[in-house]
């Protein structure tokens, strides 16, 4: 499976096949500038049989959904047996260490290719977080490896990282940033080898925590917001933050920025006759077009129609 466990593989297929068979890369944050989090879905071959490579000093975690479609999966260790089962949508699988080389085959059961979701958590990330909300030696924590599991949590924040993917927003990039650090905490409290204590803040944001913060989105709105530097506005972890920030204003860092923005385009759609494209990029929008679907997201018209109607 591309690039799931380690930085090379040997690929073959059946003596029919002229050519393996490479997965078709179709959606990828790569180029979208997520910090902590790298995420690639695909479509998977319908056979495919080789070698996987161990690398464990690889910088990330691995985190793989199986969102669509089903295979049957067989996996060994160098000399060893082989152990399978089907995989099917909403399964997962996690290898964090990357220390163990394996052969690995699998077959499609289904007529249309299986497609999966790789996240690539940094291990920076992983264990700045650790840290913060635990108190913790990242360096003695160990995370354990699991294949063709489920997790409800895993998977909604999988198929939500997605939908980003397919219809990117304007505070995507801050969306992303959440989405990792929820990974992590959730990694790090049911995956690991020792039980661990998140210290968590029970108490809200303060009335001047909270006007620094939208004083600060005001004055940067144009620009590209990130979970951090919100935070350091507060004083507070990125991952407290945004709990906490959620927990008095009732909604999320993204969805609070994003809604400034909308209202930042409607003050200008009114009081300028500036083009919708200045207007864009004047609210913190990537283009007009960005502009346009998130405008009637929220307001049920475009911008054209709303600067009319007024």
């Amino acid at each position: 499976m591309a690039e799931k466990f380690a930085v090379s593989r040997r690929t073959s297929l059946p003596a029919h096949s002229d050519e393996p068979t490479p997965p078709i890369l179709f959606l990828s944050s790569e180029e979208m500038g997520w910090d902590g989090l790298v995420a690639r879905a695909y479509h998977e071959p319908m056979q495919f049989e080789g070698f996987i490579e161990s690398d464990p000093d690889m910088p990330h975690i691995p985190l793989v959904l199986f969102a669509g479609g089903a295979m049957y999966m067989e996996r060994r260790p160098v000399n060893g047996s082989w152990k399978g089962g089907v995989m099917r949508a909403e399964d997962l699988m996690l290898a964090p260490d990357g220390s163990v080389s394996s052969e690995l085959r699998w077959n499609g059961l289904t007529s249309e290719p299986t497609q999966t979701l790789h996240l690539h958590l940094s291990k920076d990330l992983f264990a700045r977080t650790v840290k913060e909300v635990a108190d913790y030696d990242p360096a003695r924590l160990t995370l354990i490896g699991r294949s063709g599991f489920q997790d409800p949590l895993l998977t909604q924040i999988g198929f939500a990282l997605w939908r980003e993917l397919e219809h990117p927003a304007p505070a995507g990039k801050l969306y992303a940033q959440t989405a990792a650090q929820m990974l992590a905490v959730h990694l790090l409290q049911y995956y690991t080898c020792a039980p661990i204590h998140i210290q968590e803040r029970s108490q809200g944001l303060t009335r001047q925590q909270v006007q620094r913060v939208t004083d600060f989105i005001q004055a940067h709105l144009s620009q590209d917001l990130t979970l951090e530097a919100l935070a350091q506005q507060a004083g507070f972890s990125s991952y407290h933050f945004a709990r906490l920030f959620r927990q008095t204003m009732g909604e999320s860092p993204h969805q609070f920025v994003l809604r400034q923005r909308v209202e930042r385009a409607q003050h200008l759609l009114k009081k300028t006759d500036d083009p919708l494209a200045h207007i864009a990029l004047e609210s913190g929008f990537a283009n007009q077009s960005h502009l346009t679907r998130i405008f009637k997201r929220y307001l049920g018209l475009t911008p054209r129609g709303f600067r009319q109607q007024e």
